[in-house]
């Protein structure tokens, strides 16, 4: 897609839009109605992954290897499930990341990549993409060490985008669209407060 760029998503997220690709490459752009967040005043580990905090089994680190968690994001899980983060899509969020817009929070387990998360910041937004992991509980610390970040910056919106057994797990909502673009334009701003 020539005229799919890093401004043009930044204007997307800044609208309350977002791109994610089909099968065959195409682009689409996607403002769901309800709109799916995670509030963070709510949000608390489960019960189980507590033992797993509290042993330290994951090195936590953010943005060291972005495109490598985008890229671990983008393998399909099973063979029904669709691939939405196409090389467009991958190519376009490294620029955001070489920007200081698009973060990842990653889990790393024995010297390796365990698990991972990444994103994008505007203001006191971020706008969740995608997660993965290889090892057990990995996305699960990253996701709890990215909720511990947006709260100690005193974030105001956590979005998800769409409801899925994944962010339900974490205390997901679905909110009018209208109640979200009231959310959104409080808190979003072309400001780098992420790292």
């Amino acid at each position: 897609m020539e005229d799919f760029s890093a401004g043009m998503v930044l204007s997307g997220y800044l609208q309350g839009v977002f791109p994610m690709a089909e099968s065959d490459g195409t682009i689409y752009w996607y403002a769901p109605d309800p709109r799916c967040i995670i509030p963070l005043e709510t949000y608390k580990p489960a019960r189980s992954l507590r033992p797993v905090l509290n042993r330290r089994t994951f090195e936590i680190r953010i943005n060291t290897a972005f495109e490598a968690v985008m890229r671990q994001c983008a393998m399909p899980r099973s063979q029904d499930d669709g691939v939405w983060i196409s090389e467009d899509i991958i190519e376009v969020y490294v620029q955001l990341h070489r920007l200081g817009y698009a973060h990842s929070v990653e889990t790393w387990h024995e010297g390796e990549l365990a698990g991972g998360l990444y994103g994008v910041s505007l203001g006191k937004v971020f706008f969740g993409e995608s997660m993965f992991h290889r090892v057990p509980n990995a996305s699960k610390v990253a996701f709890h060490h990215l909720v511990e970040r947006l709260r100690e910056r005193e974030y105001g919106l956590l979005d998800t985008q769409f409801m899925n057994d994944n962010v339900q797990r974490f205390g997901a909502t679905e909110i009018p669209k209208q109640d979200f673009m009231a959310l959104l334009k409080k808190n979003v701003s072309l400001e780098k407060c992420f790292v």
